[in-house]
């Protein structure tokens, strides 16, 4: 089982058992098991909505025993609790696979997305650290400028 933090201080433990699966399916229509092709994760990195949704529906007993709606969950995720229960939930689906075959695969494929991730971000932090976007915003600005004829009264 893993854990996190969500911002309003509350800790929630995940656990992907067949139980989980079954909620999430059954309120989300989301079958955690199409982890194993990768589009899964995607989806999840893509739309941190979803995401929290399908955390909150892995949550619900825990979450119902707290008296914590859907909505006030969802209010306490943002920033570094989204990122942590992304984690989480993708550590404990790779957890869940029965094969040892298919937890090393998974494994792999969620090392692959951390460090696409990782690289996506130094390139956006190098561009932004070299004048690179300054330079291209008054390339753009002098283009629109000479285009128009002048300046916008």
């Amino acid at each position: 089982m893993r854990s996190f933090t969500d911002n309003a201080g509350r800790t929630w433990t995940l656990a992907i058992n067949v139980g989980a699966i079954k909620r999430v399916r059954g309120l989300l229509e989301v079958d955690l098991l199409e982890v194993v092709e990768g589009k899964l994760i995607e989806r999840f990195i893509r739309d941190p909505v979803l995401l929290c949704d399908v955390v909150y529906a892995v949550c619900k007993p825990e979450a119902d025993a707290k008296g914590v709606s859907d909505e006030e969950f969802g209010k306490a995720m943002a920033g570094d609790a989204i990122e942590h229960a992304t984690k989480a939930l993708l550590e404990e689906l790779v957890g869940f696979s029965p094969s040892p075959r298919d937890r090393a695969n998974l494994q792999r494929v969620l090392e692959a997305t951390w460090t696409a991730m990782d690289r996506a971000r130094d390139v956006v932090e190098a561009r932004l650290t070299s004048g690179e976007l300054d330079r291209v915003v008054e390339q753009a600005l002098a283009t629109a400028t000479n285009s128009s004829g002048g300046a916008p009264a």
